[in-house]
């Protein structure tokens, strides 16, 4: 894309003065206020703090994430794309679906929900682990090792011939080269952090990717297929647990925050007055883990917007917050509230929509689901810690720091 000039930038600036005014600290911490001031004056705003448009009501967001022809994830400024390289994350159209097609079959409802049990005992052992201490900080005592140890069992890294330890060594390793990913992604995406050494991430991933070929399973008949290169099992591998393990683990701790934070979801939680998979629904409403996603512009494009027609050129980065569709108001009464009995709750955009809906949302909600209900069943007295637990930070994925508990 070529640069916009000084004098579009200033009218663009003056166009758009909420958005112009917005940091990338506003986008942060406690974005949610920001976000309704945009999406109450320019729901289709410029904003120069990441060089591009930031859409905030649900209907623009839903036409553009079903768009991908106007709306391209297929551009060399992909963040995704510039670390793992080409995958299904990354691009669109036929090769899109040569990149996703290979691994849809396994992600269907029927084959995840045969993961329960697993799941489940996942979750109970690492209960057990901590209860005996009276608290725990439950993001990283629960809801990380829980996202790596089900995706690597789901995926075959973990082969049911290693001792625990052997395990858990893997678990270590993926989660290290995924932090390694997420950082140089976020690092990319924000200027606000020294990429990370990525390259040394996707090697130590590629050499976890062949152990589990040889060892049979999921991967080795992924790597069998005609259609599925070694690259191109690596880079989409990574993409997939780029998902389940930092989108999965916000989601479980952002979940549990917010049913701890109220004493009502946990009565009906544990009278089973309302149903798990409204509470999880709500919370990705309120607090998805991914709170943007990113398109560029492949025509020329105008929006109606309540100052005016709002021109995209060509090659402009369009990001959809997901966090701000979630709250609009046409869509969601009363959107800043928690309330799993609220109409439409199934409607929220954590997921995106279009051809790009996440591939793992059935393995993501469950998961969350068997991790609260675990966690009420298993520690009947718990509480959360407010003096000790932080509320959810990040511009591109939101979780809180810390979910300190006690019981």
């Amino acid at each position: 894309m070529k640069p916009i000039g000084a004098s579009e930038a200033a009218d663009r600036n003056a166009r758009f003065p909420v958005g112009a005014a917005i940091t990338i600290d506003q986008l942060t911490g406690d974005l949610h206020p920001t976000l309704k001031r945009l999406r109450t004056t320019e729901p289709i705003s410029w904003l120069p703090a990441i060089g591009g448009w930031l859409v905030t009501d649900y209907r623009t967001a839903v036409e553009i994430l079903r768009d991908p022809v106007r709306f391209t994830v297929d551009d060399e400024r992909f963040t995704t794309g510039r670390v793992v390289g080409p995958s299904m994350l990354s691009t669109d159209g036929d090769e899109h679906q040569a990149h996703r097609r290979p691994f849809e079959s396994m992600f269907r409802r029927a084959p995840v929900v045969e993961f329960t049990d697993a799941i489940r005992r996942t979750a109970r052992q690492l209960v057990t682990g901590f209860e005996p201490d009276g608290g725990a900080e439950l993001r990283t005592a629960y809801a990380a090792p829980l996202a790596t140890s089900v995706i690597a069992s789901f995926l075959g890294f973990h082969d049911g011939s290693r001792s625990a330890a052997a395990e858990a060594e893997v678990d270590q390793r993926l989660l290290s080269a995924y932090r390694t990913i997420v950082d140089t992604v976020v690092g990319l995406g924000t200027g606000t952090s020294q990429p990370g050494d990525a390259a040394g991430a996707m090697a130590d991933l590629g050499e976890l990717v062949d152990r589990a070929v040889r060892h049979g399973g999921p991967m080795a008949e992924l790597a069998d297929r005609d259609d599925v290169s070694s690259d191109r099992l690596r880079s989409n591998i990574a993409v997939i647990l780029f998902g389940a393990i930092e989108t999965c683990e916000g989601m479980t701790a952002n979940a549990i925050t917010h049913v701890l934070a109220d004493g009502a979801a946990v009565r009906r939680f544990r009278t089973g007055t309302v149903k798990v998979d409204r509470v999880v629904n709500e919370s990705l409403r309120l607090e998805p883990a991914a709170a943007v996603v990113d398109r560029y512009a492949t025509a020329e494009i105008e929006f109606a917007g309540p100052a005016g027609p709002v021109p995209i050129a060509v090659g402009d980065l369009v990001e959809v917050s997901l966090a701000g569709a979630n709250r609009d108001p046409s869509v969601f009464v009363d959107p800043d509230r928690f309330d799993p009995d609220r109409a439409k709750v199934g409607q929220h955009l954590a997921f995106a929509r279009g051809p790009h809906v996440c591939l793992g949302l059935h393995l993501a909600k469950l998961q969350t689901s068997i991790a609260l209900d675990v966690l009420l069943e298993e520690l009947p007295t718990i509480q959360l810690d407010d003096a000790r637990s932080t509320p959810p930070r990040g511009h591109i994925f939101r979780k809180p720091e810390r979910v300190t508990a006690r019981w």
